[in-house]
């Protein structure tokens, strides 16, 4: 670990320098083709970006860490990342690299309605293992977009450049959400295993004394114990099930508590107590609110 290091790069023109590229042709946005450069690569660092990246790479043969997750890849992926996230690729994956790098400046995006709605895309906090993989006629599409956004910056500069790039990004959004959609559901097996791993962690914490010694589980905590992060957690739960990760929780929490106001005489103080709730103000107010009944009336309606 005393070897390791990270390098954090903060502009664009930066990481043109440190990667050994021509100056950008634009201060905020850079489109790198990998088919005609080879980028050098260490054993050992990390990076650290400022600014938004979006990298399709075809033919990646090695290994790749993104955040605390490390991923052997051995076909074409597209991943997202938020500024500030970790970066490091293994040296021996640098060889037959081609494909795309859009990075983007979060100054590129200041004042503007895209630098707020961006922060929705949860796909950009995703861990490496949770990558895009691209169809053919997919990536035909992203490249295109890709390839567009350059030439907009290549050209002269006026009035519409940022609206136009900008249009341009928040299609790559939209269909970067799209293919992902398309992704949760076509791969089925994996994500209904995930989906049967939840449900047997959610019933053995319910069943067991973590509600009352740890309190109700937490999304974060769900996500680390599924190796999954957070957010792609609960997209793909959005799209199999209707519901997030937290609404799947509260789902338990209520089976739970119904069992217990149906088929036991514990006091009401006895079963929030029991059921993680430090007040039982709290306990009421989410029953009633997911139930239209209060605690009571629940189970005055079984007697």
């Amino acid at each position: 670990m005393a070897n390791k290091v990270v390098h954090r790069i903060e502009t664009i023109s930066e990481y043109h320098k440190v990667m050994g590229l021509p100056k950008p042709e634009h201060p905020l946005i850079s489109v790198i083709d990998y088919n005609t450069i080879q980028l050098p690569c260490q054993s050992g660092v990390s990076f650290v970006f400022d600014f938004y990246a979006i990298l399709l790479d075809r033919n990646f043969k090695g290994k790749m860490k993104y955040g605390q997750q490390q991923y052997d890849f051995d076909e074409g992926v597209l991943l997202l990342m938020f500024p500030g996230q970790v970066f490091e690729v293994d040296e021996q994956e640098v060889l037959n690299r081609s494909g795309w790098l859009l990075i983007i400046h979060p100054d590129f995006l200041w004042n503007t309605p895209l630098a707020k709605t961006i922060k929705q895309y949860g796909f950009f906090d995703y861990s490496v293992n949770e990558a895009l993989f691209l169809s053919d006629k997919e990536e035909t599409v992203v490249v295109s977009i890709i390839q567009n956004m350059a030439r907009e910056y290549q050209a002269s500069i006026d009035e519409f450049s940022q609206p136009v790039i900008l249009a341009h990004l928040e299609l790559l959004l939209t269909y970067a959400d799209r293919f992902y959609r398309r992704q949760f559901i076509t791969r089925k097996i994996n994500n209904h295993q995930i989906l049967n791993r939840l449900e047997k962690l959610l019933t053995s914490y319910f069943n067991s004394d973590d509600l009352i010694n740890k309190g109700l589980p937490t999304v974060q905590g769900i996500a680390e114990q599924l190796s999954v992060s957070p957010n792609y957690l609960s997209n793909l739960l959005r799209v199999l099930t209707g519901q997030n990760t937290q609404q799947h929780i509260h789902d338990k929490l209520l089976e739970k508590a119904k069992e217990k106001l149906s088929t036991t005489d514990l006091t009401i103080s006895e079963i929030a107590y029991q059921l993680g709730f430090e007040h039982l103000q709290s306990f009421s107010k989410l029953f009633k609110a997911k139930t239209q009944l209060s605690p009571l009336q629940f189970r005055q309606s079984f007697r």
